[in-house]
């Protein structure tokens, strides 16, 4: 938190609103997996389509229709396999994509008013199944020789090592902070990946062999993009959005202002999630999935009173209507067409937010509608977007509106450096960041393998 570090100043911001029971049993998993009759029940409402929507809305490309039919005959492992070869993190996708508005919402019995095939639970299903036993579904090829350096241990970095050194080649991952993750580890809402889920499913990648990481070194800091350059064959660059936007009016530094994904990354780390102080009344402002987060972990937390407030209307977030649904049936309120116009403090201690209603125009801009009215709070949480902070100054790839430009094969500027993930799509989605990993590595692993042809031709 920014401001004054006296808590005893804000009586109304504590720990242990609820006791730590109580408060562990509702971070459990969001979502209970199927038990073994019910995904072979679910299975089986699959048609098996030879287009396969679905695959189509994937953005990873898995065989929807191939795993589901390994899961209805009793083959879970060559399911789980169907699904890791295109995204080896499908066990964190298949608890945090909003298949809503991707694969489920594309198949055909939802086209017939009927509820979609489960296709997320399903992958769940066959990814904890394999997971469990401890079984590394891919081997390694011959040593190539050669060395890439990948520059983030998030989804998008993880998944680039994981297809090059299924290629055989030798990865070696640098992480600023603590530890490798990205998003699944220090962004996502602790009930949706619980019980240290990151952590086993990069153990569970790792099995491949030829990938390390090196935590607690930056870009820019501890080495330069050059030398990578110069030490390795090839570089990927899965940097995310490191920085936080404001909310466009003047903040003072407030005990009790604090960015939204600061703190659910505490909480996520934090091993009694009851030692984390809220507010009594807490206040969210923005409209995508980390205010959605937020809110509702500020409610188990045991927060009395939390409203999200958004400038546009509910069509216009970026949190699905599952999202939304989910953190209003956890009790947070939503209120829409309304912008930040002040801050209030007092004694160094957030009191309270003055909106300005909004509204759209004809073109769909933000616009004031008149009047205002005011939220008290002790604690306000900013959940207005992140953005790409620039590491190096010199002999870095183009970036443009805040983003690295890259072409299809995620090939920047720089001969040998790639990039993907948030720091090239803005904040998105785990399974769009997999991609492009994964679209960067098979790119890499073709130009060398061409060098490698034309060594030997």
């Amino acid at each position: 938190m920014t401001g004054p570090t006296d808590a005893s100043a804000v009586p109304d911001i504590v720990a242990h609103r609820r006791p730590s029971a109580e408060i562990a049993g509702d971070f459990v998993d969001a979502h209970p997996p199927l038990s073994p009759d019910a995904a072979i029940v679910e299975a089986n409402r699959c048609y098996f389509c030879f287009d396969a929507p679905c695959t189509a809305a994937c953005p990873t490309g898995i065989d929807v229709p191939g795993f589901i039919r390994g899961i209805a005959t009793g083959n879970l492992a060559g399911a789980a396999i169907k699904i890791l070869e295109e995204n080896i993190f499908g066990g964190s996708c298949a608890r945090v994509c909003p298949t809503e508005i991707l694969c489920e919402r594309a198949c055909v019995r939802m086209k017939e008013e009927e509820r979609p095939v489960a296709i997320g639970a399903l992958q769940r299903r066959a990814t904890d199944w394999l997971m469990a036993r401890n079984r590394h579904p891919f081997v390694a090829a011959p040593a190539s020789g050669r060395r890439i350096a990948v520059v983030g241990a998030g989804p998008a970095g993880l998944a680039c090592a994981h297809r090059l050194a299924r290629a055989g080649h030798r990865v070696e991952v640098f992480e600023a902070r603590g530890k490798p993750g990205g998003l699944n580890e220090y962004g996502i809402a602790a009930y949706k990946l619980p019980d240290d889920f990151a952590r086993r499913e990069i153990d569970f990648l790792l099995g491949i062999g030829n990938i390390s990481i090196t935590t607690g070194r930056t870009l820019g800091v501890d080495f330069s993009l050059a030398r990578l350059r110069r030490d390795y064959d090839a570089v990927f660059l899965g940097l995310g959005q490191g920085g936080v936007n404001a909310l466009g009016i003047e903040e003072t530094p407030l005990f009790g202002l604090e960015d939204a994904v600061s703190f659910i990354a505490r909480l996520r780390q934090a091993p009694d999630k009851a030692e984390i102080p809220i507010g009594r009344r807490v206040v969210v402002i923005g409209g995508g999935n980390t205010a959605i987060d937020a809110a509702t972990q500020a409610r188990l937390l045991g927060a009395e009173d939390v409203t999200i407030v958004y400038r546009r209307g509910p069509a216009q977030m970026s949190a699905t209507r599952d999202e939304q649904a989910w953190a209003q049936t956890h009790g947070v309120t939503i209120r829409h067409f309304a912008t930040p116009v002040r801050v209030i403090g007092e004694e160094g201690a957030v009191r309270g937010v003055v909106f300005a209603r909004t509204r759209l125009d004809e073109q769909g801009r933000v616009v004031l509608a008149g009047g205002e009215f005011t939220l008290g709070a002790d604690q306000v949480f900013k959940a207005v977007g992140q953005r790409f902070i620039l590491p190096e100054h010199e002999d870095f790839p183009v970036v443009r509106d805040g983003r690295i430009v890259v072409d299809a094969a995620r090939r920047t500027s720089l001969a040998g450096v790639y990039a993907g993930g948030d720091c090239v799509a803005g904040v998105d989605l785990t399974v769009r960041a997999v991609q492009d990993g994964k679209i960067a590595a098979m790119a890499i692993d073709a130009v060398l393998a061409g060098e490698k042809e034309h060594a030997h031709g």
